[in-house]
């Protein structure tokens, strides 16, 4: 017993006891009341951690897939858990015995003095006629250079019995846990950028191709004034008009292709790839990514563990606590095992005889009784770490929580504002036809058509925006719920590329 008492001892501090996190029922935007059955709605299904393949867009998926090992941000927060992992070992390896090989060599010139003195007190003390010939000789002792030369084994270890050892090496473990959660954070949040980006440029680029097909249309409706103008069945007003139409949409053209542009420069430098590296690979225009039918969200109770700010919250609050109890153990002795074994002689050829030996083994106590309130102020220190910690738990919670509010609350209102938009663009359009018909036939003037083609320009392209701003907060929820999730990472070896 107290050998298991004297390896194992007790530990000081509080332990961690994991928070209970408050997680309502169901989520507040489940339903979509009110709105067409053709809208995408949230299900309780889990989300797949390659959440992008739901938009069906191999450009964007092959992107997502290529970001983790090319994105600088995500190497260096890689790097970073490589670094928490050797502090993990290093915290590890104060648990176990420190065992050093060690061997010296020295020439020393010895105290006479001191000899004399020590030959002086055995001359009092020995014979009458041994003590007068030491004393009498003991002026003419001298020690001359000596030679010394040693080899042997050091170990020393600190018998934990105040857990002192064991607190600090589950700090660092938490550390470890954290860090892995904020490599994942930055992955997410790259992979999240990557995907709103990615989608406001497929925007930009039906809004460019938009603007060029009403710039055309404009051009028909000049040349047709212009006809009607050499027949004398308008006036110049007319053809005027028209040619400011065609104009006012052709310099629409260089803001929306500088903004395309700088979109992809965007996406360039998340890739970790220098401007115009991917130009040829996303100037290609296909269609925004529609958004699915339904949207896996999981469940309320899943989000702590989905999140992983949540998660780093929860694993730095585990290392404060852990570290108040290494803070406490510091006020208690401090017991440690040394041992040593080797050879020790004057003379090198003699270093090897077993009767050189020399060996020494047993332990040390320190007890700490005055630091000047150092011991103090760090226990202080921690408790009130300790206590941000928790705080800051509870703050990230309830961030989480506000994010997913609000992304589901933007996704319900944008499908919405979608509907109307279509059904105002299918209007404008019919509107516009009509304008055009009757004036071919001289029924309107050319104001009609003017303003008809303005109406259907600024409607598709409000449309347009509104399918890319959907799909961006389709991507802006998955962001929010905590995208890709795996509970568990390696303690070694390569970091999942995925969330």
């Amino acid at each position: 017993m107290v050998l298991a008492f004297l390896l194992g001892g007790c530990m000081v501090g509080p332990d961690f006891k994991k928070p209970a996190a408050w997680t309502p029922e169901q989520w507040q935007h489940a339903k979509l009341e009110g709105a067409s059955r053709n809208l995408s709605v949230p299900s309780n299904q889990a989300p797949d951690p390659e959440w992008w393949s739901a938009f069906h867009d191999p450009e964007l998926t092959s992107l997502e897939k290529r970001l983790a090992a090319q994105n600088l941000d995500v190497q260096q927060a890689t790097e970073q858990l490589a670094v928490s992992r050797g502090q993990l070992l290093i915290a590890g390896a104060e648990r176990l015995p420190d065992l050093a090989a060690t061997g010296s060599y020295k020439r020393a010139q010895y105290s006479s003095k001191q000899l004399q003195r020590i030959v002086e007190r055995i001359g009092q003390n020995a014979p009458e006629g041994a003590g007068a010939l030491l004393s009498s000789q003991s002026s003419d002792i001298s020690i001359p250079l000596l030679n010394q030369w040693q080899d042997g084994l050091q170990a020393s270890w600190e018998v934990d019995l105040w857990g002192r050892v064991r607190r600090q090496y589950e700090a660092a473990k938490a550390y470890l846990t954290a860090t892995m959660e904020e490599r994942r954070g930055i992955l997410i949040a790259r992979q999240a950028e990557l995907a709103q980006d990615y989608m406001a440029l497929r925007g930009l680029q039906e809004q460019l191709r938009i603007t060029k097909a009403n710039r055309d249309a404009a051009s028909q409706m000049l040349s047709l004034s212009g006809a009607r103008y050499k027949s004398g069945l308008v006036s110049e007003l007319d053809v005027d008009s028209a040619r400011a139409q065609v104009e006012d949409t052709n310099a629409r053209i260089p803001q929306f292709e500088q903004r395309i542009a700088q979109q992809i420069n965007a996406i360039n430098l998340l890739m970790g790839a220098p401007p115009g590296a991917l130009n040829a690979e996303l100037e290609q225009t296909p269609a925004i990514p529609p958004v699915p039918a339904e949207v896996p969200v999981g469940l309320p109770s899943e989000l702590a563990h989905r999140r992983p700010d949540i998660r780093q919250a929860e694993a730095e609050l585990h290392a404060a606590t852990a570290e108040v109890g290494q803070a406490e153990a510091d006020f208690y002795p401090k017991v440690t095992i040394d041992a040593g074994f080797g050879f020790q002689s004057f003379s090198f050829r003699d270093l090897g005889f077993w009767s050189a030996r020399t060996w020494n083994v047993g332990p040390s106590i320190s007890l700490p009784i005055f630091q000047g309130g150092r011991l103090t102020g760090q226990l202080n220190m921690k408790k009130a770490s300790q206590k941000t910690a928790a705080l800051r738990y509870r703050k990230t919670v309830l961030k989480a929580w506000s994010e997913v509010d609000n992304a589901l609350t933007a996704y319900e209102a944008e499908q919405k504002r979608n509907q109307s938009l279509k059904t105002q663009v299918a209007a404008d359009e019919r509107s516009l036809h009509l304008a055009q018909d009757q004036y071919r036939h001289g029924l309107t003037s050319f104001l009609q058509v003017l303003d008809a083609e303005r109406r259907v320009l600024a409607s598709q392209t409000q449309l347009a925006d509104s399918a890319s701003l959907i799909s961006n907060n389709l991507v802006r929820l998955y962001n929010a719920l905590g995208g890709g999730w795996e509970i568990t990472y390696p303690e070694s070896g390569k970091v999942p590329q995925h969330a």
